[in-house]
Parts: structure tokens; C-alpha cells; sequence
């Protein structure tokens, strides 16, 4: 049987491991934060307006192959 005083040994090495970790983190600050914030928002717009764009030339396509009523 497992001794008792050995219990929770385990997930206190793991949460100790976590915590050295979360030490060694660099958060960016605030400048950089903001910078990138906006380089993901004008990407997701681009994707955006490819993707409309692409569905839209799709849309099209499909329109005119069910209208010509082979």
C-alpha cells in the first residue's frame, strides 16, 4: 500500500514546476500588445475579404452552370 505521508507529492511537483514557468514568462507590454492586436485584426479582415470574394466568384459560377438547364 501506498504510504501516506507521500501522498500529494506528485501535484505539488507539479504545481511547483508550473509556477517556475510561469516566472520565466516576458509578457510584452503595452506598445507591443496593441501592435500586435492590430496586425491580427487587419489580417482577419483581409481573410475576411478573401473569402467574400472567393464565395461570391463561387456563387457566381455555380449560378450560371444551374441556369444554362442542360
Amino acid at each position: 500500500m501506498a504510504d501516506p505521508a507521500k501522498k500529494g507529492t506528485k501535484k505539488d511537483s507539479f504545481w511547483k514546476s508550473v509556477k517556475t514557468e510561469f516566472k520565466k514568462i516576458t509578457w510584452p507590454d503595452r506598445r507591443e500588445t496593441v501592435k500586435q492586436s492590430i496586425a491580427v485584426l487587419c489580417a482577419s479582415v483581409v481573410v475576411g475579404l478573401i473569402i467574400t470574394f472567393l464565395d461570391t466568384l463561387i456563387q457566381y459560377g455555380v449560378n450560371l452552370l444551374t441556369s444554362i438547364g442542360i
